[in-house]
């Protein structure tokens, strides 16, 4: 018995609006939602989850309409937090701190969370999505740390090197025989 999950990456989202909770997605990344909607929406994906961040929920609302489900928002599921507050951390520091975090996984920024405490929130949450919906195709509404702390759990070669090469939006399922990763593939074509 298979279970899918879908981890639906967010589309391209403002930095000059709101926090890190708030900002929403540009017009780009309004379309590209409507895209991945169309993409996946024969795969017959029952359940939905997401960051709570309105950019995760905008990405995978069309989706969730299409199979005429509701979103559940997970706390959990949050993108790494780089700085108290929900203050948005400047692009010109996003991959640098990124890569520091890659490669200090118990470093964090002043009011941030380390990529060993994100990983550890993550996976707490991935799991008990597989438990509770086992046999299931599932689409999650993500960050790009979310995916790469997910997939690279069962595989290292999804690290920060994978993290730079993914795209916004992005779309891979990861597949589970019972409970064993057995593959993730990318589905999204940029």
């Amino acid at each position: 018995m298979n279970t899918n999950i879908y981890l639906i990456r967010h589309g391209q989202s403002p930095k000059n609006e709101g926090n890190e909770r708030t900002r929403g997605l540009t017009d780009t990344g309004i379309a590209d939602a409507d895209r991945t909607a169309r993409l996946l929406r024969e795969e017959g994906i029952k359940v939905f989850y997401s960051s709570p961040y309105q950019r995760a929920m905008l990405t995978v609302e069309p989706l969730a309409q299409l199979c005429g489900q509701q979103i559940i928002p997970l706390e959990a599921l949050k993108e790494t937090v780089f700085l108290g507050g929900d203050a948005i951390l400047p692009d010109e520091e996003v991959y640098p701190t990124v890569e520091r975090m890659f490669r200090e996984p118990d470093y964090a920024l002043a009011g941030g969370e380390s990529l060993a405490v994100a990983k550890e929130r993550v996976m707490a949450a991935l799991q008990g999505i597989l438990e509770a919906h086992a046999g299931q195709r599932i689409a999650i509404g993500t960050h790009g740390m979310v995916m790469a702390l997910m997939m690279g759990h069962y595989d290292s070669r999804y690290d920060y090197h994978f993290l730079r090469k993914t795209s916004k939006p992005d779309v891979y399922r990861m597949t589970f025989h019972g409970d064993q990763f057995t593959e993730a593939a990318r589905l999204w074509i940029p």
